[in-house]
C-alpha cells in the first residue's frame, strides 16, 4: 500500500517540488488549501494532477484536526508559513501565528489525532512530521559555517517565527515521543520561486531589459552573501529525514556563498547584458536588520542521510534567467502565475 503524505504550503515553490517528488515515489499525496476561492489553486491542479487537495487552515486548529483525520497520512510536510522576510516587518503578527503558531496547531492536530498523551509517548506506525526551518533563524550569525549546533539571533519576525516552530517540533519529539525533524534550508530557488524574492526579483529583471520591457534594475544590499541551491534538490532532503531510523534535524545547504552582487552578474551575463548599465543600488531596500551573510555545513545531512546537491549556482540563475524570458516572451505574467508551467 502506497504511503500517504500531507503537505501545507502545497501552492508554494517547495510545496510543488516536494509532492512532485512523491508522487515520483509513488506515495498518494495530499495538500493543504485554505479554500477553493485560493487563487494559487488552479495553478497546483493544472501542475499536480495527482495531487488530492483537502481544505485546512494554519489558523484554525479544528481544521488541521479534520483534515488529518480525513487524510491519514503515514507523513505531514509543514511547508505552509508567511515566507518573504520584508513581510514579516509589515505582518509581525500575521507572521507569528502563521509560521510560528501554526507549527503548533499542525502539532497538536497530529498528537490528538494519533491519541499521543503525556503519560503515553507514540509508538510505532506513527504520522512522521516535518517542519520546514530556515537558516534566517541564525541571523547574526556567530559561527561560519552555521551547523545543527549554531545558536541562533533571528533578525526578522520571520526569523524569530521559525525559531519558535522549531523548537516546538524539538519539544513534541522530547515531550511525546514524536517522529518530528526540522530541515534547517538554506536559500533555495527556481524559475518558481515568487517574483518577490531577490533571486527571481533580478532573473525577471534580467529578462525584462533583455526584452527591452524594462531600463532598470533597483536592489538593495548587494554585499549580502547567501548559501543558495536548487529547490528541486532540498525537497529530496525532506523526504530522506523521515525515512531515517530516528528523528534528528539537518543543515541543508550547498556549503559555498555568493554576494548578490555575484547573483546579478550571473543573471545578466546568462541575458547576454552588461549588468553595471541598468542595477541601481537602492538604500530604501535594506532590511531594517540586516543578515550579512549565511552559510550552510551540510555534513551530517551529506554523512547521514546521502544527500548532495546537483545544481551548480550559475546552472541554477541561468535556469531560472531562461525561463523568465519565455515566460515574459509568452505573455505570461510573473506577478500572477510566476513561472509555473
Amino acid at each position: 500500500m502506497a504511503r500517504r503524505a500531507l503537505i501545507t504550503g502545497i501552492t508554494g515553490q517547495d510545496g510543488s517540488y516536494l509532492a512532485e517528488h512523491l508522487l515520483d515515489q509513488g506515495y498518494d499525496v495530499w495538500g493543504l488549501v485554505r479554500g477553493q476561492a485560493n487563487p494559487r489553486v488552479s495553478r497546483v491542479r493544472k501542475l499536480l494532477q495527482d495531487v488530492q487537495l483537502v481544505r485546512g487552515d494554519l489558523l484554525d486548529q479544528g481544521s488541521l484536526i479534520s483534515a488529518v483525520e480525513r487524510v491519514q497520512p503515514d507523513e505531514v510536510y509543514n511547508l505552509g508559513a508567511i515566507s518573504f522576510v520584508p513581510m514579516s516587518w509589515e505582518q509581525a503578527e500575521l507572521t507569528a501565528e502563521v509560521t510560528g503558531m501554526g507549527v503548533l496547531r499542525m502539532l497538536e492536530a497530529i498528537r490528538v489525532c494519533s491519541g499521543i498523551t503525556s503519560s503515553r509517548a507514540a509508538g510505532s506506525g506513527q504520522i512522521r512530521f516535518y517542519q520546514a526551518s530556515s537558516s534566517e533563524m541564525f541571523g547574526q550569525v556567530r559561527e561560519t559555517p552555521q551547523n545543527e549546533r549554531t545558536p541562533f539571533h533571528p533578525r526578522s519576525p520571520y526569523g524569530v517565527a521559525k525559531a519558535y516552530g522549531h523548537f516546538l517540533t524539538q519539544n513534541y519529539r522530547e515531550s511525546y515521543g514524536m517522529f518530528a525533524v526540522s530541515g534547517i534550508l538554506f536559500n533555495h530557488e527556481s524559475p518558481r520561486r515568487g517574483a518577490e524574492f531577490v533571486t527571481r526579483k533580478v532573473s525577471l529583471g534580467a529578462a525584462r531589459i533583455k526584452l527591452g520591457l524594462a531600463s532598470e534594475l533597483r536592489l538593495g544590499n548587494l554585499s549580502a552573501r547567501r548559501d543558495w541551491g536548487y529547490a528541486g534538490d532540498y525537497v529530496q532532503a525532506m523526504r530522506l529525514m523521515l525515512q531515517a531510523d530516528a528523528p534528528e534535524d539537518y543543515v541543508i545547504g550547498t556549503g559555498r556563498t555568493q554576494s548578490v552582487r555575484e547573483l546579478v552578474v550571473a543573471a545578466f551575463e546568462a541575458a547576454g547584458l552588461d549588468w553595471e548599465r541598468y542595477v541601481v543600488a537602492d538604500q530604501a531596500l535594506h532590511r531594517p536588520a540586516e543578515v550579512d551573510l549565511l552559510c550552510a555545513d551540510p555534513k551530517k545531512a551529506r554523512v547521514q542521510l546521502g544527500w548532495e546537491p546537483s545544481v551548480p549556482f550559475e546552472d541554477l540563475v541561468a535556469m531560472m534567467v531562461e525561463s523568465d524570458i519565455k515566460l515574459l516572451s509568452d505573455g505570461g505574467d510573473p506577478d500572477q502565475d510566476s513561472s509555473w508551467p
